[in-house]
Order: C-alpha cells, then structure tokens, then sequence
C-alpha cells in the first residue's frame, strides 16, 4: 500500500503546476466573462466551442499550435540545458524577416530549394543572435537572459523599421514586404484555414529532440549538465560547455517558427507578425516542465485557449485585453511549483525526526 502511495506521489507531483496553471487561467477566463460580458452564455460557447466549430477555424487554431510546439521547443531546449532565452521573440521576427528576404530575392532555384535556404537562413539568424548570448555567458559570466532579452529588444525596432520603412510593399497600405508567390507557400492541409505542414514538422522535431534527450549519450549529458550541474562536474563533463549550443539551438527553433508564420500562416512578413508568441512560447515550456513530449498537450492546451478567446473577441464581444490576462495566468501560475501535501508531511516527518 505504501508502495502504490509512493509510486501515486512519484507520478502525480510533477503534473500538480501544469493543471494548476491551466485550471486557474480556465477559471479566470469563465469568472471574466461572467464579469464583463452582456451575453455570458453565448460568449461562454464561443470560448469553449468556436476553435472546433468549422474547419477553418479548426485549422487556424492547429495552425497557431504548430507555432507554438515549435517556439516552445526552443525554449524548452534553452532550459534543459540550464539557461534561459529570453529573446524568443525578436528570434522568431528577425527569422521570419530573414527568411522573407531570401524567398523574395527571385532566384531561379526551384520552390522547395529556395523554401529550404529560407528556413536554414532563419535558423542561422535565430542560432547566432542565442548563441551569443551563451558565448558571452559562457566566457565572460554575463546573464544570458539580460542579453537575450537586450538583443531582442534592439532588433525588433530595426525590423519593423525594415517592414514598415524601406523594405515595405509600396503597393498596398499595409506594413508588410511584398507577398510571396504561391509556389512558395508551405502546402496547406485543411483549406481554406491557415494550416500547414509545419504542424507535421514541429510534431517531427519535438519527437527527434525527445529521443535526443532521453535516448543518446549527447542528450543524456545535456539534460545532466543542465539539471545538476555538480552532479555533472563530478562526472567528467562540465555544465558551461552546453551553455553556448543549448542558446543557439534554442534560438535556431525561434527563428524557425517564424519561418513557419511567414509562409505557412500568412504568406508574407509584416509588421508585428510575431505577436507574442516568443512569451507564449516560454509558458508553454514552463507549463510542460520543459519535457519535449509534454509540449504536445501543453501547447494544445495554450493554442485553445488562445484561440478561444480571440474567437469570444470576434463572436460575442469579449474585451480584447481579456486574452492577454489569460495568458499572463498562465505564465504566472506555470512558475510556481506546488508541493503535494502527502510529499510536506512526509518532509516535516523527517525532519522532525532528524531533530530529535
């Protein structure tokens, strides 16, 4: 019986935060619309009930999903290996700008070669900008998340002076550079929604970084020298040596997302496209505990309630700060980590016991 208790424990504790954050921002979100909207129930059943209601709305919310896996990713890569990236954002925007930079250039290159140099291109931008931050971590002891956050908030201006100022699309009004072609368009799976292959691609790279980590002896170092930095130092590697790839790894995957938002979801680079999905990206990670597979269903989770909301927004009315507190619940509640009352008594036990 004992036994079963202590297995119960084992398996329960590290999902106690994850259903806390999700439950408190579900409530949250249910005690907001009670408060602020005239229509309660019919907001109610666009929260829960839109994001699944069509298939275009389906596909955009699994499309929002597939950016989120992939941004998460980078920042779950980042935590594993004991640092944090704080420049997700500006990573994913100067990616996506990059990216649009390359397929605009009117090579004669094929579709999926020219698609293929836009992605590497982005995710070299995104793993250079993160793995300076860990270089400078690493050989001049400065705290990655000051310098990632600075990098990314000095190239977000410069980018949007690029979208909005010489770079722009003089045909149109919107701030945007020119759209691309068709033929450059990731291929969509549910038309007429935004959703494309890049959700099959971030599920792939969530699986490869999944057997990376817990399956190889690379990985195994990594998630030790980030876990237990001591533990690993005894062991015969060091900690520091993982600061620098885990960055730029993690800033590769950013960048990433934002060559999916570009050419999957909206066909072109315009200004403010990232919207806030770097932050997003980082509660997804924390709500996960920083587990590959967990992402899945976090990131699922997240995308609903997102989505959800900005459906309540455009169906009954839903004040549009709204969504962003429900994001900051999760962010907040996803940083605490609740203690079972079974594991506090069995310490206090010891404790006691050790003091006697």
């Amino acid at each position: 019986m004992k036994f079963k208790k202590s297995l119960f424990g084992i398996v329960a504790s590290p999902l106690i935060s994850p259903v806390i954050a999700i439950g408190s921002a579900v409530l949250l979100t249910v005690i907001l619309i009670l408060i602020n909207s005239a229509r309660p129930d019919k907001t109610l059943a666009a929260f829960f009930l839109g994001p699944w209601s069509s298939p275009w709305f389906l596909g955009n919310t699994f499309d929002g999903i597939a950016l989120l896996l992939t941004a998460s990713l980078g920042a779950a890569i980042a935590l594993r290996g004991g640092t944090f990236n704080l420049g997700g954002e500006g990573q994913i925007y100067v990616g996506g700008l990059t990216a649009s930079v390359v397929l605009l250039t009117h090579s004669p290159l094929p579709p999926v070669i020219l698609l293929l140099f836009a992605a590497l291109a982005a995710m070299l931008t995104g793993g250079l900008l993160g793995g300076i931050s860990g270089f400078l971590k690493k050989h001049l002891g400065m705290n990655e998340l000051i310098t990632s956050f600075l990098f990314s908030s000095a190239l977000i201006p410069l980018a949007d002076y690029l979208i909005s100022g010489p770079w722009r699309d003089s045909t149109g009004n919107l701030l945007a550079l020119p759209p691309f072609p068709e033929n450059l368009f990731l291929a969509r799976l549910l038309p007429p929604s935004n959703l494309s292959v890049s959700l099959a691609f971030a599920l792939l790279l969530v699986f490869a970084v999944h057997v990376f980590i817990n399956k190889t002896v690379m990985g195994y170092r990594f998630r030790i020298s980030g876990a237990v930095p001591d533990f690993a130092f005894y062991g015969g590697f060091e900690s520091r040596k993982v600061w620098t790839p885990a960055m730029a790894a993690s800033g590769a995957l950013s960048a990433l997302a934002g060559f999916f938002a570009v050419t999957g979801t909206y066909g072109r680079c315009h200004a403010g496209f990232s919207g806030g999905l770097g932050w997003s990206a980082i509660a997804v990670a924390l709500i996960a505990l920083n587990r590959p597979l967990a992402l899945i269903p976090a990131a699922l989770v997240f995308g609903w309630l997102k989505s959800g909301s900005d459906f309540a927004l455009l169906a009954a009315g839903l004040n549009i700060e709204t969504s962003s507190l429900i994001q900051a619940a999760v962010l907040l509640f996803a940083t605490v980590r609740f203690t079972p009352l079974w594991e506090r008594l069995a310490i206090s036990s010891v404790m006691r016991k050790r003091n006697d």
